[in-house]
């Protein structure tokens, strides 16, 4: 059996990995090789990642971080089985090494902000239209 801080050393390296991971995914978003469909969907996985709006609440025991330990790793595996092995070696090592990411910023908080407003508008619609609200 393994000791406590071995497996706490071993959830500290597979974080560590996730977060390179993400790293990569984020320099995918602006590669030339990359279609513009897994381009937004890594937009999408990165926006998610760093986005303080959960599906599921953090504050929630134990299933509060689910959605963050699931949709986040399903989301990176996605992205990366769609690009080139090469173009992902490439992001890959430009992750590893102290290049910055890319500045996302006020756009990028933009773009989170408006991606849920538009997830609530199309919630809203499809009750609205199912007859529950009058």
């Amino acid at each position: 059996m393994r000791s406590e801080s071995e497996r706490h050393d071993a959830w500290k390296n597979r974080l560590r990995s996730l977060r390179r991971e993400l790293r990569a995914v984020a320099i995918l978003v602006r590669h030339p090789r990359v279609r513009w469909h897994t381009k937004a969907l890594a937009g999408l996985v990165v926006a998610y990642a760093v986005s303080p709006i959960d599906l599921i609440p953090d504050f929630i025991p134990v299933i509060g971080y689910l959605d963050d330990l699931l949709l986040v790793p399903i989301g990176i595996w996605l992205v990366l089985k769609t690009v080139p092995p090469e173009v992902v070696e490439e992001c890959r090592v430009r992750a590893a090494s102290d290049e910055a990411l890319p500045r996302w910023g006020v756009l990028g908080a933009a773009l989170v902000v408006l991606a849920w407003a538009l997830g609530a508008a199309l919630v809203w619609l499809i009750v609205a239209r199912s007859g529950l609200i009058s």
